[in-house]
């Protein structure tokens, strides 16, 4: 996650079992230190949408401080929550837990304090869903995206179709930059040691990163490296809020609503995503893939 490399060809030994058949003498059970994290294992928790927050008001119950409490208890190193929005207008799903009202904090500071009591290290992933999304779970307002071009399909678990979205304002994109740092914050107040930014996945920051979703012609728009420009607008401004040390940034060719999508040139776009990291500042990073073993790129080196 932090300095190293990306796994672009994994070894046939380690797709199978592999090294982690000799159980406790594996490295992955062996403390680290990541960031501002001192982790007592190598497994990190990754962030699992779970919609068991109060669908009117986000807040997290006595189910999810328990249900994080206990993977806690089973020595996971890291935990990232599930997505957490920043703004009501972030909501894509029902039973979405926030990070953007004070007893929305105060519900999360139940869980923080729970996963701390046994050991464990919490970040909280913060979202923004974008396009992907419907008037009547944004606060009956339309859905937010970089261009005004609806998604295809049915909203996940709300079974309505996607709504068109507003195209976003330079006002409404500094909103948002504003919201994801104000988040980080809240995160932090909360009890969290980290956040995680969701750029991933068809959501909000990645449908600016995409020519399918972004065709503007402002400084928001062109190449893929220019559009990364509201990418690293939100990473530097959640680093100013709570520091490099505290903050990841997860990315990836995969949409939640274009499954079979990937990058025209893979490597090239690797190396647009990291040159952009690096400019923001960032220094942890999380790739995702739906396919573990899929070799995306040959070239190893990520970050310096």
């Amino acid at each position: 996650m932090n300095g190293g490399k990306y796994m672009g060809q994994i070894s046939k030994k380690t797709n199978s079992w592999g090294n982690l058949k000799n159980g406790l003498e594996s490295k992955l059970f062996e403390p680290v230190k990541i960031g501002a994290w001192n982790l007592r294992s190598r497994i990190a928790m990754a962030p699992l949408t779970r919609t068991f927050a109060d669908d009117q008001t986000g807040v997290v119950g006595e189910d999810i401080v328990e249900y994080y409490r206990k993977r806690a208890a089973d020595g996971v190193g890291l935990i990232i929550s599930e997505a957490t929005i920043i703004s009501p207008r972030g909501k894509g799903y029902p039973g979405i837990p926030g990070i953007y009202s004070d007893e929305q904090i105060k519900g999360w500071k139940k869980v923080t304090d729970a996963v701390h009591k046994e050991g464990g290290t919490m970040i909280a992933q913060i979202w923004h869903v974008g396009r992907l999304s419907h008037h009547e779970l944004a606060g009956n307002l339309p859905p937010q995206a970089p261009s005004a071009i609806p998604a295809e399909g049915l909203v996940s678990r709300f079974r309505k179709p996607y709504d068109v979205p507003e195209e976003m304002t330079i006002e409404d994109i500094n909103e948002v930059i504003n919201q994801f740092a104000q988040a980080a914050k809240n995160a932090i107040a909360a009890g969290f040691d980290g956040v995680e930014i969701n750029g991933a996945h068809g959501y909000l920051i990645d449908q600016f990163n995409s020519d399918i979703t972004n065709h503007r012609t402002d400084e928001y728009g062109g190449d893929l490296a220019q559009r990364l420009t509201f990418m690293k607008e939100v990473i530097k401004a959640v680093i100013d809020a709570i520091g490099t040390e505290r903050t990841m940034i997860r990315f990836s060719a995969h949409k939640t609503d274009i499954p079979n999508y990937m990058w025209e040139d893979p490597e090239m776009a690797i190396r647009t995503f990291v040159e952009a990291f690096k400019e923001a500042g960032a220094t942890m990073v999380h790739p995702s893939i739906m396919q573990f073993d899929r070799v995306l790129a040959m070239e190893k080196r990520c970050i310096n």
